[in-house]
């Protein structure tokens, strides 16, 4: 759906769009800093598989639980007021990590990341439901696509350049004061973009309109359903409308085995994607420094495929890059797996990048053309449950090969059950 901007800009809503993008440009330094690294400092301090794998499955387990209560209570609240709130006290999870080392030994460390995620998915969600309220209030349609674009680009530029930035910072300084520094850097860039989205202003303080922003989410997209794979949709409380939105009756119509290739597919990207810092340290006993150059290659290659996507997208269907993207899904680990130092890992990052701006597109705008206009609420939240539970299970699964056949092979099964998603979407998709 294409729309020409015509609607002049006023001075709040251009005010909006500076906040909307400062809000991006921190959150893309909170990505290259704290959340890039909190798994390869789980790593160096001795977590094993199965942590890792619920470091992963957590916030799924926790987006499952409590999606539909979130919108629940958030229904009617006020806008702004829900979304900042729930997001100051989501980031307050990036400063408990900064005094770990001080006050924990490495096991309970562990176990402290661990518990700390899982309690700071709690007002994620509400953050995720909220601000896509939010977004859908104060950007109007014909700027939709604009805004979007600008945050993903300003997303990309930052997470580059911060990853970089700490990777120099954990090669130059002591262990673990060089995690701290991480840490401190993220859980400071994580409060300025809640105070950006705080900032952001709407006549009368509106209140969160469940059921309207789903449908605008579905239109334009989303710039963080797909980045963090976890994201609860904004339309999982349809209130007033006269049906339940969790039917099952979807299962069995052709949205069923769509459905379940999908499933399929988050389930296997899952199966070696928690794994792939221990790896890392373990395996290729790379330096941060290293990890943060693969990061931005990886971003790099993402940020510039996408723009090239703009092209490719009018002569290609979305279900043409879905599958060409599912299929070469499994290039990264089955790369990952034959390395055997920095080269092939960077060599890696490079093509995942590029295969994944393909599949990222394809995933969002297929699951578009699915879900039909006049009952998107039901179909969306189906769509969040496989989601998550793709994401448990292949989290969890991955856990448990480790220990019984190890965790290079693990790399390699975790490769050739992406290729087996690929299939299945060339199938179903």
């Amino acid at each position: 759906m294409s729309f020409v901007r015509t609607t002049p800009l006023d001075e709040q809503t251009r005010s909006n769009f500076v906040h909307l993008y400062f809000d991006m440009i921190w959150y893309g330094v909170l990505s290259g800093s704290a959340i890039a690294f909190l798994g390869i400092y789980a790593a160096r301090i001795g977590a094993i598989s199965f942590q890792m794998g619920l470091l992963s499955a957590g916030p799924g387990l926790v987006n499952l639980f409590f999606s539909l209560p979130s919108g629940r209570w958030l229904d009617g609240k006020p806008l702004i007021r829900a979304t900042f709130r729930s997001a100051i006290f989501t980031r307050l999870g990036y400063l408990a990590l900064i005094p770990l080392p001080w006050v924990l030994a490495n096991p309970a460390q562990i176990w402290g990341i661990i518990w700390i995620t899982l309690l700071m998915s709690i007002p994620g969600t509400l953050v995720a439901i909220s601000f896509n309220a939010l977004f859908a209030e104060t950007v109007p349609p014909e700027w939709r696509a604009h805004v979007l674009g600008r945050r993903n680009a300003l997303f990309a530029v930052m997470v580059t350049i911060t990853s970089l930035l700490c990777g120099l910072i954990l090669d130059k300084i002591s262990f673990p004061l060089n995690y701290q520094i991480v840490f401190l850097i993220g859980a400071a860039s994580s409060m300025l973009s809640a105070f950006h989205v705080g900032r952001i202003g709407l006549p009368g303080e509106a209140p969160v309109r469940i059921r309207r922003s789903l449908d605008t989410f579905v239109h334009t997209g989303s710039q963080r359903l797909l980045s963090s794979m976890r994201q609860p949709l904004a339309g999982l409380i349809a209130k007033n409308t006269g049906k339940p939105l969790l039917r099952l009756d979807l299962v069995r119509s052709s949205f069923g085995p769509f459905l379940l290739a999908y499933l399929m597919f988050y389930t296997f990207q899952y199966v070696s994607l928690p794994l792939f810092p221990l790896y890392n340290v373990r395996n290729l006993h790379l330096t941060d420094g290293i990890i943060s150059i693969g990061n931005a290659f990886f971003y790099i290659t993402m940020m510039v495929m996408s723009l090239g996507l703009n092209r490719i997208g009018a002569r290609r269907s979305p279900r043409f890059l879905l599958v060409t993207g599912a299929l070469a899904f499994g290039f990264f680990p089955l790369i990952m797996y034959l390395a055997k130092d920095a080269v092939l890992f960077l060599a890696a990052n490079l093509v995942g990048g590029c295969v994944w701006a393909v599949l990222n597109a394809g995933l969002v705008n297929r699951l578009m053309e699915r879900v039909p206009g006049d009952d998107r609420p039901a179909h969306m939240a189906l769509h969040n449950i496989v989601l998550n539970l793709g994401i448990l299970s292949g989290s969890m699964l991955g856990a448990a090969l480790v220990s019984l056949v190890g965790l290079k092979e693990v790399i390699l099964i975790g490769a050739l059950a992406r290729f087996a998603g690929g299939f299945l979407l060339l199938i179903w998709g």
